[in-house]
């Protein structure tokens, strides 16, 4: 009997999920350099052609631009600027673009700010790369992709949320009471254990949910609600 064939193995590039002789073309916006040498070798050992490189804020939109990637990955966490402002940016002035979060990140409010900023798809840095490798064929397919290892935590928050049927989520009452006990964006940030510009975006959150202007507005709000935390020395 004669032994069978060897396994035929099509590359990613001409899978036929993805189109015959399709060819995915990513783009990086990456500030470490061995971060992004790894990328490349990762995609290349699929079939995945890197379109280009940007190591920050100011120069991803040059690389959407000049290149015009398939799908782009987005690091949040960039040395010249937040990435979650990046992700708005970029649906506001290249809409079209789907964009995979691949991040250190991996808290449930982190998540569901970069998904409302318009990521098509999110991934801790940390999976395997087959992991990877599946978000951007599925983004680039049209699909939605969150990794398992922040789903639990992103639907048990948004039940948590459903149910406390307030307008705010979890953090944001978290921020306002801690703002209306008079910390700053930095000091609430401490608390917090999040960043100066996530503080921030839920500042800016907060106004857009609430209609009122300033911290005033905001903390007359907390009090209202009874979010007002009680600080221990």
């Amino acid at each position: 009997m004669s032994n069978p064939p060897p396994e035929n193995r099509t590359p990613v590039a001409t899978d036929p999920a993805l189109g015959r002789g399709a060819r995915i073309r990513v783009g990086i916006v990456e500030d470490h350099h061995l971060v992004r040498e790894g990328l490349r070798m990762i995609l290349a050992s699929h079939g995945i052609e890197v379109a280009g490189e940007a190591t920050g804020t100011r120069d991803a939109f040059d690389l959407i631009e000049r290149c015009r990637p398939d799908v782009l990955l987005v690091d949040l966490s960039l040395g010249d600027g937040d990435g979650v402002a990046l992700l708005h940016d970029i649906r506001a002035r290249a809409p079209e673009q789907r964009v995979v979060v691949l991040t250190m990140h991996q808290g449930a409010e982190t998540v569901r700010q970069a998904l409302l900023a318009g990521a098509w798809g999110y991934v801790v840095k940390g999976v395997h790369s087959d992991d990877l490798i599946d978000a951007i064929r599925a983004v680039h397919n049209g699909e939605r992709y969150l990794h398992s290892s922040v789903t639990a935590a992103v639907v048990d928050d948004s039940i948590r949320w459903l149910q406390s049927g307030s307008p705010l989520t979890l953090r944001e009452r978290e921020v306002i009471g801690l703002l209306a006990t008079g910390l700053n964006a930095t000091a609430i940030g401490r608390r917090l254990g999040i960043s100066t510009h996530t503080v921030r975006r839920h500042l800016a959150n907060l106004y857009a949910k609430l209609g009122v202007r300033g911290i005033p507005g905001l903390v007359h709000y907390a009090i209202r609600e009874g979010l007002v935390r009680e600080e221990r020395a």
